[in-house]
């Protein structure tokens, strides 16, 4: 009787210690799983930024020969200062250029197709080559100018050719001289310069981030030296020498709290109190820093207490043991040691920073801005609202521009968080 009790608690063991590993296998199983989809989910979204926005970094050159004319220019031949050249036209030089490229007579109607193949910004070209080189005046050279959107879209391949004419803004006589142009050799594919080095515009071919890449430099060091000292500041106070009491807990809930507060909320309070009230600039890194700081505040101040509560107790009674004062204890022992901690901590929450686009907006800092700001009190734009801009265009010239702002500003998150990394393992102790 024994033995068969025995036998079936045995067997009931055995059928339970079978369904727990079943479980563990399924359990590992579905992580393993979500991990796959996590990652193919990840890479379909960098596949698809790269495959539209790659083609950003290149723009297509037209090479034509360009007749420097003095008398089509406006410019005395005898006359030729600096000012008389900023201020000759050159659009007619561009317009002839392109119809000595094409053979034959062309009628009125072509030849405003043929000037829609070119850039507008390709007589400011013409112009900063001849102030840098006045002799080319009077001189016939070919140049590579900038193409326009449109053909610019078709040589990378982006705009459909076997669509009816209708569909489509190459017409059928354009498409006949790109072939021909590209026979001649007189197409070609430069790398970008222009896209890191100037402003928007609203040529999709023009466009650039220079603008945006140093306002949000301009943000972010505000931002910077704002939050960092009062987040260290109101950390090192709460952790080390306020008293334990009702009030300080309700600090440390409300700090907590902020950190949840959704992005928008810290751009209405920079509405109300920066702009309406202390009559700050409007769409400013000044401005737009000040919000952002108070937005990473909380995260600065939550990663250094982190940091303050991990040194060792040992460090504080040595240290007063010696005869240091808390003071000193503090700033000549604790802190460096937690230091490593809050630049981690600090440089995660400016990279958040740097994506955040709802307080900005709120702000002001979504206006069309074509200059790059020489200061922190001129108005600028910033990566995640220029990207925000070129996203509502529905030219395919700017979805291109708006999936390569993308790549820089992943970029600058990835070399910011590697340093984060760097930080860490360089610096930090195990206790």
């Amino acid at each position: 009787m024994i033995d068969r009790r025995s036998e079936e608690y045995r067997k009931r063991s055995a059928l339970r210690m079978k369904k727990r590993y079943s479980a563990d296998r399924r359990f590992r199983i579905y992580g393993q799983g979500a991990l796959v989809f996590g990652a193919l989910a990840l890479c379909v979204l960098l596949i698809s930024i790269f495959s539209n926005g790659y083609t950003a970094f290149f723009r297509t050159k037209l090479a034509l020969d360009v007749t420097f004319d003095p008398d089509v220019l406006g410019v005395a031949a005898s006359d030729q200062d600096r000012l008389s050249l900023e201020q000759a036209d050159y659009y007619p030089v561009v317009n002839n250029s392109i119809y000595a490229a094409i053979p034959g007579e062309l009628a009125r109607s072509e030849r405003r197709l043929a000037k829609d193949l070119i850039s507008n910004g390709a007589s400011i070209e013409l112009r900063e080559m001849v102030l840098e080189d006045p002799s080319l005046v009077g001189k016939t050279v070919r140049v590579q100018l900038t193409a326009s959107s449109d053909l610019d879209q078709l040589h990378k391949g982006n705009a459909p050719r076997d669509v009816a004419e209708g569909l489509r803004r190459i017409k059928d006589r354009q498409l006949e001289w790109y072939d021909r142009w590209v026979q001649e050799g007189r197409v070609s594919l430069k790398f970008n310069f222009n896209f890191f080095t100037s402003g928007d515009s609203r040529d999709p071919e023009l466009a650039g981030i220079g603008g945006a890449i140093v306002g949000s430099l301009f943000t972010l060091f505000i931002c910077f030296i704002l939050s960092f000292p009062v987040g260290v500041a109101a950390a090192v106070y709460l952790e080390e020498f306020a008293p334990k009491n009702k009030w300080t807990d309700l600090i440390e809930v409300n700090i907590n709290n902020l950190a949840a507060v959704p992005s928008i909320i810290f751009g209405l309070l920079g509405l109300a109190i920066l702009l309406n009230f202390f009559n700050l600039p409007r769409g400013t890194p000044l401005v737009g820093g000040m919000v952002l700081a108070l937005m990473t505040l909380p995260t600065i101040i939550i990663a250094c207490r982190a940091s303050l509560k991990a040194v060792p107790p040992s460090i504080r009674q040595g240290a007063l043991a010696m005869g240091a004062s808390p003071m000193q204890v503090t700033l000549h022992h604790v802190l460096p040691l937690a230091m490593p901690g809050t630049l981690t901590g600090t440089i995660i929450g400016l990279s958040q920073a740097l994506g955040e686009t709802a307080p900005l907006l709120m702000i002001g800092m979504v206006a069309f801005i074509v200059d790059i700001p020489g200061g922190v009190a001129e108005p600028s734009a910033v990566l995640p609202v220029q990207i925000y801009l070129w996203a509502e265009s529905a030219e395919r010239g700017f979805v291109e521009k708006t999936s390569a702002a993308i790549m820089i500003i992943l970029g600058f998150l990835v070399m910011m968080n590697l340093f984060a990394i760097y930080l860490r393992q360089r610096f930090e102790r195990r206790w």
